[in-house]
């Protein structure tokens, strides 16, 4: 079993329409978070818990995404020029993190299918699956407290949190029972349930570990909820057959393809920015009295 996990895959296809109208002009994953696109802090994330390689799966019209992974020769000449080093080298910087590499889904037929897509860059590691719409901020990377499991129990690790039944049937439930503290045992799975058939209200948020295993299984997994290959149904066959770890993350996830997720990022965040957030604090405390 690895020791160490150096390959990630971002799935960031997705049409994003729930942030429309800006969607159309604008990848969702390219959307600001103060002044860093949301997919930087994914990418980062990978970086953190030691990932090497990572793979963003996208689709046409996201060209600006690999562009902020790579050299932007024009501004740092000018910022040179400026005297402004630091800010130089921070765009080196994100440019040489990690070997950035890119793929698209020509067909947006789900993530299951996204994922299959990158079998010949995976191999036979286990790698993780970071969702393209879920920023998580937490003290240690999620995707390392995720190899934490997989290195202690060797079965594939998915990353969850409780959500109300609202939620619960956007997404998928977990059959589960406590191993010791925030680690459970996962031996099944359903996505989008109707309530009366959900299993518990834990629900996989934007992180998961894989096997090589689940890339035969997803080549014979149906259309599922959507219409979509669904990565949930090929991981439920993997659960019920060896079982799933899922551990339920130190973290603060923020779902950057909704409205209102994106406006949440911005405020938590905005007021950590070591630039501005002291005087953006100071104008929240004063703009809330006007509620």
């Amino acid at each position: 079993m690895a020791e160490k996990i150096t390959k990630a895959i971002i799935p960031a296809a997705g049409l994003g329409t729930r942030m429309l109208p800006i969607a159309r002009a604008v990848p969702k994953e390219m959307l600001p978070i103060v002044d860093r696109p949301a997919i930087s802090y994914l990418v980062e994330e990978a970086v953190n818990a030691g990932c090497t390689d990572i793979l963003i799966i996208t689709n046409r019209d996201k060209d600006a995404i690999e562009d902020y992974f790579d050299y932007s020769v024009e501004y740092e000449q000018k910022l040179r020029a400026a005297g402004k080093n630091d800010k130089a080298d921070e765009m080196r910087r994100i440019a040489d993190m990690a070997n950035v590499y890119f793929l698209r889904q020509k067909e947006t037929k789900g993530l299951g299918h996204a994922v299959a897509r990158a079998r010949s860059f995976v191999g036979n590691e286990p790698f993780y699956v970071l969702y393209g719409d879920d920023v998580i901020i937490s003290e240690a990377p999620v995707c390392r407290q995720l190899c934490d499991a997989y290195l202690k129990y060797g079965r594939p690790v998915v990353g969850v949190k409780e959500v109300t039944d609202e939620l619960i049937v956007k997404y998928c439930s977990l059959k589960a029972e406590k191993l010791e503290g925030n680690v459970y045992s996962v031996s099944d799975m359903i996505e989008k349930p109707a309530l009366e058939n959900k299993f518990s209200n834990l629900s996989i948020l934007g992180r998961v570990l894989l096997t090589p295993e689940i890339f035969d299984i997803l080549d014979n997994t149906p259309p599922g909820a959507g219409g979509e290959i669904q990565l949930t149904d090929a991981m439920r066959v993997l659960a019920r057959r060896d079982g799933f770890v899922a551990v339920d993350f130190e973290g603060e996830r923020f779902d950057m393809g909704a409205k209102l997720g994106f406006l949440m990022a911005n405020v938590k965040l905005g007021v950590k920015h070591k630039e501005t957030g002291s005087e953006f604090a100071e104008f929240l405390k004063e703009f809330v009295k006007t509620l």
